[in-house]
């Protein structure tokens, strides 16, 4: 089940429901293990693979290549440039990239009935519950955007 808790908008005062997560990461051992357990794969190999995947999708953007994960989405740059952008096109140059991101897409298919689009990294059997206030939840890492009050 997902959580979330009732957040109010500073903006204009609306009332939102508002995703949350609970607990620590589920960490690569964790997902290896699972992996391992629907599959003829060991839980080693399992764990190689994930580790070493990182690694091979930044080789492969840094070839100017996107890298599309049957079932889990579409990995891409994008090139940060500085702020003083520059008064002709013969101008631009690398040296104005001051920074890199990683950027998904999720695989999306067409629901059961064709009338739209579904995304594979969301369950079809998604419920959700209110988590009390008092509970606590974590907080997304650096690497991770945070989610926009009202989407759930």
């Amino acid at each position: 089940m997902a959580f979330y808790k009732k957040h109010q908008q500073k903006i204009n005062g609306k009332w939102y429901p508002m995703s949350v997560t609970v607990g620590k990461p589920v960490s690569t051992d964790e997902v290896a293990d699972r992996l391992s357990q629907i599959s003829t794969v060991s839980r080693a190999d399992t764990y190689a693979v994930l580790k070493d995947i990182a690694g091979v999708m930044a080789d492969y953007m840094a070839q100017g290549r996107t890298v599309k994960l049957d079932g889990v989405g579409t990995f891409y740059y994008t090139a940060d440039a500085s702020k003083n952008g520059v008064d002709t096109e013969e101008e631009v140059s690398a040296a104005q990239i001051t920074g890199v991101r990683v950027r998904f897409i999720p695989e999306a298919r067409k629901s059961g009935s064709g009338r739209g689009m579904v995304r594979s990294l969301i369950s079809d059997d998604i419920f959700w519950m209110e988590l009390p206030d008092e509970a606590e939840t974590t907080k997304p890492t650096e690497e991770e955007e945070p989610e926009t009050p009202g989407t759930v």
